[in-house]
């Protein structure tokens, strides 16, 4: 069951460029925000990118310097 959500204190600015996206989309204010939140909620968060980021790390066991990774990035640059 859709609920309501409230947003406060949105400067102006923010709110016009919301509503330009929206109206170039053809669609309402509720309706752009809506599929904006749907989309956004879709993806992982920052921190849990990083954790698994983190766990594959771990599993695979292997560790490259930072030295490492620079000379092979410029391996192919000389």
């Amino acid at each position: 069951m859709p609920v309501q959500i409230t947003v406060r204190n949105v400067p102006e600015e923010v709110r016009d460029a919301l509503a330009t996206r929206a109206a170039v989309r053809r669609q309402s204010m509720g309706e752009f925000l809506s599929g904006e939140l749907e989309r956004i909620s879709a993806k992982p968060s920052i921190d849990n990118v990083l954790q698994e980021v983190h766990r594959r790390k771990e599993t695979a066991g292997t560790r490259i310097s930072p030295t490492e990774i620079l000379a092979e990035r410029d391996a192919d640059r000389t």
